[in-house]
């Protein structure tokens, strides 16, 4: 079974991406095509970018970056929960992804998106164009949740969106199981 992780990309304190993912995450395992892992960017306490070399060589020094590689490279395929900032993505996602090189190619990759009237979208755009060079391919199907904070109930630590986006949800991981097989051949073992 493919691995999918389903990596949460805000690491701000009070984050709301984390009831986000806990929502994906239960549904992506009912899917039941995937083993599946859940991935908190703020974990991996990335500082900004101090590996001295290239991160395409692979020659880390850092056992932050190191163990970064190691969860990442577990991976077979990727969903990112992401919110938007300032018509952008978040600085510690794109940290995150640049930080490697080689664990991502030939790597399928989703996105969960949300936040207010754009419901993150702007977000994931600025993310698709980094994934593409990094050799990932990015699924145009995605789910965004537009004035997200309406289907949180945060006493009960629930995250219930509408049926639009649960049904969004299935089309990805239906795509990005097509794409993650088509392209684990390309991989180097």
């Amino acid at each position: 079974m493919l691995h999918l992780q389903v990596i949460v990309a805000s690491t701000r304190p009070g984050r709301l991406g984390s009831f986000v993912a806990a929502w994906f995450l239960e549904y992506a395992r009912a899917h039941g095509k995937f083993d599946v892992e859940l991935i908190e960017i703020a974990d991996a306490n990335l500082p900004l970018l101090d590996e001295p070399k290239h991160p395409a060589l692979g020659q880390y020094e850092h056992e932050h970056t190191k163990a970064w590689s190691a969860t990442m490279s577990r991976g077979d395929v990727y969903v990112f929960v992401t919110p938007e900032y300032d018509y952008s993505a978040p600085a510690a996602l794109m940290n995150a992804l640049q930080f490697l090189s080689r664990e991502w190619h030939y790597k399928a990759v989703g996105f969960v998106s949300y936040g207010g009237v754009s419901g993150g979208t702007r977000s994931v755009q600025m993310t698709k164009q980094l994934v593409t060079s990094l050799k990932m391919m990015p699924m145009a199907e995605g789910v965004a949740i537009p004035f997200f904070a309406q289907y949180l109930d945060r006493a009960s630590g629930t995250f219930a969106p509408p049926e639009m986006q649960t049904k969004a949800a299935g089309v990805m991981l239906d795509e990005l199981l097509k794409w993650a097989t088509a392209l684990r051949p390309l991989r180097p073992e």
